[in-house]
């Protein structure tokens, strides 16, 4: 039996290690839970372990706005203090306070 704790929660800001952007997390899959085309399209080198928790992501960089999907291994804590303006926060969350986004409904 799968025994995983989720090392980051649910409105806080975190940052990819290796790709300039950060994020709003707004779910978590105990273990990996996307397509397996989308796992094989992953590098070979830099594909992480399935057996981890992994988080859903309001996303922004210096770019765009987008939902990503990431791996605990691959998410550090951001420590910037600044919020996240992806578009969709609002929808979820209410208003940043301490480094993390309160969420705007009660989870069962």
């Amino acid at each position: 039996m799968l025994k995983t704790q989720a090392k980051y929660r649910l409105g806080q800001v975190v940052r990819h290690k290796r790709h300039p952007f950060r994020g709003v997390i707004f779910d978590v899959d105990p273990e990996f839970s996307n397509s397996e085309e989308w796992y094989q399209a992953i590098p070979e080198d830099s594909r992480p372990l399935k057996d981890q928790p992994f988080y859903h992501l309001l996303a922004e960089n210096d770019q765009s706005f987008y939902v990503a999907y990431v791996s605990e291994q691959n998410l550090v804590a951001d420590q910037s203090g600044e919020p996240v303006d992806h578009p969709d926060i609002p929808n979820m969350f209410g208003p940043f306070q301490d480094g993390s986004y309160p969420l705007h409904f009660q989870l069962n």
